[in-house]
């Protein structure tokens, strides 16, 4: 292994921890599924079981908007060889806009807000709980169409490289 081999290598690991973060995602998914859309009453009233798969939802969320942001994204550009590894993650993502790896800064800093609100509990306001949970849940779509377009981007330009497994295909309610 040498040097130009690195962009790829990090390359193939952000994207194989996308991949699992997604499977075990739509692992909780599907068990939540069963009690959506959650009120205050359904979210006061959650078994312990469920609660497991609500917080499993909430990390495997939270790990996949991180490790796309923080490793994913510069991934991208480095095996590129774009110049961004110093630059704020506004122009990160402006770059990735503009190369067509993500179709808004505006939709990932949507998902972006939405994570930041419900990583956080909220004891006295079960409602609130409840409602980001549900926004979270809707917005796994935008999430798992931005790995799309970044996978069919990378395979158009550079039919050659393996990324690693297909992702899961997306839950349809």
């Amino acid at each position: 292994m040498n040097n130009n081999d690195m962009p790829l290598l990090r390359l193939q690991d952000a994207w194989r921890e996308c991949e699992r973060h997604v499977y075990h995602l739509f692992h909780a998914m599907l068990s939540i599924r069963t009690f959506l859309p959650l009120t205050d009453k359904t979210y006061t009233n959650l078994s312990d079981e469920q609660i497991q798969d609500v917080d499993q939802f909430i990390l495997r969320y939270t790990k996949l908007q991180d490790t796309m942001g923080s490793r994913l994204f510069p991934a991208i550009l480095g095996y590129l060889t774009e110049q961004f590894e110093d630059r704020p993650m506004l122009d990160k993502l402006n770059r990735l806009e503009k190369l067509g790896f993500i179709d808004s800064v505006e939709q990932w800093q949507t998902v972006r807000n939405i994570r930041n609100k419900f990583a956080h509990d909220y004891p006295d306001d079960p409602n609130k709980n409840a409602a980001h949970l549900n926004f979270a849940l809707e917005s796994v779509s935008v999430l798992y169409a931005m790995l799309t377009t970044i996978s069919t981007q990378l395979n158009t330009a550079y039919p050659l490289l393996e990324l690693g497994k297909a992702l899961p295909a997306y839950l349809h309610d």
